[in-house]
């Protein structure tokens, strides 16, 4: 068997005595571990379906999904992995979309389950507790030798966020989680102990805290879900040394209380992608751990590696293959003139980020040809992703490729101002968007997440006071919310904030021309919309 499959680094931790799972108050070790895959492949490999052999469940982060996830692996049935944050009727469209013939599902789930099966016409049942250990283990001489241990074999489907538009459904092979797996497991032993409270629903969480946890043969802790205040005392009663994280969830734990024992823990590498630059610094410094940003997306056809030594903000320098383009030309981009910082010649600097080599370890959406023709053409890769390139080759993100800004004639990138605005002090986390000019273009809205009360004059003068950004980037309006629309990966969901914009329940402060910046009250927002009409614009308000 390849030892590029998920399949082989399994059955390689089936005689490895050593903790292998900890959840809550229990404990498998990989031999137990790898026991109950056998005995979930068996379990699924009796099942029989009219369709593809496509398992769909809802749970959250429970062993149960561990064994169900190897079971896969070992048999050769395809798990589904839902999102059980979405509706009924969301999650009805995915099943039939990904073909599932069986609904497996977790307690806190039976209700949703049941309207999903019903609403789709699929069978469903509660997920086996095949971790019991009252079922014996099958014969594993079938299993072992499983014709579909093959690199390329499908595993799983798992949907992307959804951030930007419908989630899609990516097709996970053996090889697209066994080779993260092997990569990063080069910074485990079997003496750490990998922290995982990201959903196992999503790529992130297979790919960087289960995967190597495998391979290196070090203890997967999981946690039901993500908690904020819970991180730290999981870290220390389980001993973990090992983190994973996606989004916004370090600014989440950064925004509880400070203790001065935060350093005193067993913390020494957080590991994950899209926490913006000050968050990874002000974590490491204060839970005195290393912190790896890395750029990934649940297709995996783009991989850069991070440079300690490149400037801050930075994914890593361009690699082979990796190109920046234009997407109105196909052309590759002049670098970015920086100065103090600032990107002064965004309009030709960024493009998206283009893998003109192949797909990488991409194989393609499930069902799904129109998402496909959208990100391979002419045999590369194009990512959605907006970034830029310095004179040396290091690349900055830019933002989504649904997150273009036209202020004035100028293009802007939001990557750059929500990197400034969360230096603004009590900044927990911030979003920055588009939302429609009266006259022409867009303007910049701002959504912020504070610890304590907005200072408008304090803010005022923190932008002022700033060479790397522009007076086109300053925010028109600032939202202040206590919490941002985020998916369960801790992404903050921005179509909503834009579908909003300045009409919603939070307070917001607008900036007009030639005025400081001041609380938006009801007769401006009647005076907006009467500029809307004057300009015959007015449609665009109503989304």
């Amino acid at each position: 068997m390849a030892a590029d499959t998920l399949a082989a680094l399994l059955l390689a931790r089936a005689d490895d005595d050593r903790p292998g799972l900890v959840f809550e108050d229990r404990v498998w070790s990989w031999r137990s571990v790898v026991a109950a895959c056998r005995t979930a492949a068996a379990w699924l490999n009796a099942r029989t379906f009219d369709g593809p052999p496509h398992v769909g469940v809802l749970c959250d982060n429970v062993p149960e999904m561990v064994f169900l996830l190897g079971g896969a692996a070992l048999s050769g049935r395809v798990l589904v992995a839902l999102n059980p944050t979405r509706s009924v009727e969301e999650l009805a469209r995915d099943a039939g979309a990904t073909d599932v013939g069986l609904l497996l599902w977790d307690t806190p789930y039976e209700t949703v389950a049941r309207s999903v099966a019903e609403t789709s016409g699929t069978a469903s049942m509660p997920v086996p507790d095949w971790g019991s250990g009252d079922t014996p283990a099958p014969d594993a001489s079938s299993l072992d030798a499983s014709p579909h241990a093959d690199p390329g074999a499908l595993v799983m489907l798992i949907f992307t966020s959804g951030t930007s538009g419908r989630p899609r459904a990516v097709r996970i092979t053996q090889r697209k989680i066994a080779v993260p797996g092997v990569s990063l497991a080069a910074m485990l032993t079997p003496a750490d102990a990998v922290y995982c409270a990201m959903p196992l629903f999503h790529s992130g969480a297979v790919m960087a805290a289960y995967a190597p946890a495998v391979a290196s043969g070090a203890a997967l802790v999981l946690r039901r879900r993500f908690s904020a205040s819970g991180l730290l005392p999981d870290i220390r009663r389980y001993g973990c040394t090992y983190l994973h994280y996606v989004g916004k969830a370090l600014s989440y734990v950064l925004a509880t209380p400070r203790q001065p024992d935060d350093a005193d823990n067993p913390l020494r590498l957080a590991f994950g992608n899209e926490g913006s630059a000050t968050a990874t610094r002000r974590f490491g410094e204060r839970f005195g751990c290393h912190v790896i940003d890395a750029f990934g997306s649940t297709e995996t056809a783009i991989s850069l590696t991070p440079d300690p030594a490149g400037p801050p903000g930075c994914l890593g320098r361009l690699p082979p293959g990796i190109e920046i383009r234009s997407w109105l030309t196909g052309l590759p981009c002049p670098p970015g003139r920086v100065e103090d910082g600032r990107l002064l010649n965004p309009d030709e600097a960024v493009g998206e980020l283009v893998n003109t080599g192949g797909l990488g370890l991409f194989d393609g959406y499930y069902n799904d040809p129109e998402a496909d023709a959208e990100r391979m053409r002419e045999g590369a890769f194009w990512s959605g992703d907006l970034a830029y390139a310095d004179a040396d080759g290091y690349v900055f993100f830019a933002g989504r490729g649904t997150e273009r800004l036209r202020v004035d004639g100028e293009n802007l990138a939001v990557a750059p101002i929500e990197a400034v605005l969360r230096e603004f002090p009590g900044v927990i986390e911030a979003a920055v968007y588009p939302v429609p000019d009266a006259a022409a273009g867009d303007q910049v809205m701002a959504a912020l997440v504070l610890e304590a009360a907005f200072d408008p004059v304090a803010f005022a003068g923190f932008l002022a006071g700033r060479r790397n950004l522009g007076a086109k980037s300053f925010p028109r309006y600032v939202r202040i919310s206590d919490g941002l629309p985020q998916t369960p990966s801790h992404k903050v969901v921005k179509r909503v904030l834009v579908k909003e914009g300045w009409r919603t329940a939070d307070p917001v402060w607008w900036r007009p021309a030639g005025t400081e910046i001041r609380l938006l009250g009801g007769a401006d927002v009647a005076a907006i919309e009467r500029e809307f009409a004057r300009h015959g614009r007015q449609h665009l308000l109503e989304k």
